[in-house]
């Protein structure tokens, strides 16, 4: 296989395309900044949904968004066979309230604000893929469809991955595909980390902090099942890496009012499915027991809760021997890049629980700061993570093509 990458980077086309990043980016970096300073928190991608459809058709493409709101690109005359998908989530967990200030090109080449490294650094790499391909040459790409898909973040629940590989009209010729998600080349996502994410609805009759003390606290049940949940053994030599966090505690109108409501959202995460399983279920038993506890302690007036799964990611792997896993693999050794193995809750989760080649990896530079109003991008270095997916594409898009396994089959 290494052999074999050596002889697509020397061919004079594909070489044009490997040659091109480099005298290219200025223009990738004026389409990283104007991507990010349109806002898409997850539900609300359709304008820069809208922008990156332009950005394709200006570039040659016949695209389209679908049924869900995926941006879907292709070549003229592409055939009707195996396809190979390379994708970037639209959407971003903070948007930017005054995108021109917050987003923002720094003296040391930096980019700086939300979302320039997740998806920004994706969503770029995704145009640079398709102006190379025209540099190389459409008719060597001709089974390469871009993707960029909705819903990846936040309560998104993966909507635009699920449509894609089990609904759309492309789910059942999709070959392969390449999830583009941040920066870095260091890493090779090939088992998916499963989650599961609720919404705990703590409510009673609510009053006046005085006249009214002693009835059933919301915010009190809610803050004691929290703490229940906090004190669960989470990791240990006999349990599997495993994660929670409650990132939105909602509740209660003023300092002098007893709550009538109080919520929390909160994402499980593990890389064995039957504990995440196990850990909802202490997740229950801990709601159940703080509101038992509440209600004992009042003197009138009691609490009840309701708990909502508003999200499930399943897990998969990919096998070791997978071929997309060994054109990776043989692309690093050529290009002399060392990346890991890792277990990550990406778009990718979609298509490995479904038994369907597929890995994530980053677009090239670094970054840091995900999720938060401090994030961060720099470039340097971006043009090898380019040409890193640029040969991948090319190999796993040529023919003959893999053989298609499970796609549009539910996992």
């Amino acid at each position: 296989m290494t052999k074999a990458v050596a002889e697509a980077a020397a061919t004079a086309e594909l070489r044009q395309g490997l040659e091109w990043f480099a005298r290219a980016k200025q223009w990738i970096t004026d389409r990283h900044l104007e991507l990010c300073r349109i806002p898409a928190p997850t539900f609300f991608e359709q304008a820069r949904a809208e922008w990156m459809l332009a950005q394709f058709r200006d570039l040659g493409y016949d695209a389209r968004i679908d049924r869900t709101g995926n941006v879907v690109a292709s070549a003229p005359g592409y055939d009707d066979g195996p396809v190979v998908a390379v994708t970037a989530h639209l959407d971003t967990v903070m948007a930017p309230q005054n995108p021109q200030k917050e987003i923002t090109l720094q003296p040391d080449g930096k980019f700086h604000g939300p979302g320039v490294s997740d998806n920004g650094a994706g969503l770029s790499a995704l145009l640079a893929m398709a102006r190379a391909v025209q540099v190389c040459g459409p008719e060597m790409f001709r089974r390469v469809v871009f993707v960029a898909n909705v819903g990846e973040e936040g309560e998104g629940n993966l909507s635009g991955m699920r449509y894609l590989c089990r609904q759309s009209p492309l789910s059942s010729r999709i070959s392969a595909l390449l999830v583009l998600d941040g920066p870095a080349t260091d890493h090779i996502t090939c088992q998916a980390l499963a989650s599961r994410r609720f919404d705990i609805n703590i409510t009673g009759p609510g009053g006046h902090s005085w006249s009214d003390y002693g009835i059933g606290n919301p915010v009190h049940a809610l803050s004691r099942a929290i703490a229940l949940f906090t004190d669960t053994p989470l990791n240990g030599s006999s349990r599997p890496r495993s994660s929670f966090n409650f990132g939105i505690v909602q509740g209660g109108l003023s300092i002098n009012s007893i709550a009538g409501s109080a919520r929390a959202k909160l994402d499980i995460r593990s890389e064995n499915v039957a504990w995440l399983e196990e850990l909802s279920a202490i997740l229950t038993t801990c709601v159940e027991k703080a509101v038992e506890v509440e209600n004992d302690r009042a003197s009138g007036g009691r609490v009840s809760a309701r708990i909502t799964d508003i999200g499930t990611r399943p897990g998969g792997k990919l096998a070791d021997d997978a071929d997309i896993l060994n054109i990776l693999r043989a692309v690093d050794a050529h290009l002399a890049i060392r990346a890991r193995i890792d277990c990550a809750s990406t778009d990718a989760n979609i298509p490995l629980s479904m038994g369907m080649p597929a890995v994530a990896i980053g677009a090239g530079g670094q970054g840091g700061g995900a999720h938060t109003p401090g994030e961060w991008y720099n470039p340097e270095g971006r043009d090898l993570g380019l040409r890193r997916i640029l040969l991948a594409l090319y190999l796993l898009a040529r023919d003959p093509v893999p053989s298609i396994g499970s796609a549009g089959h539910d996992e």
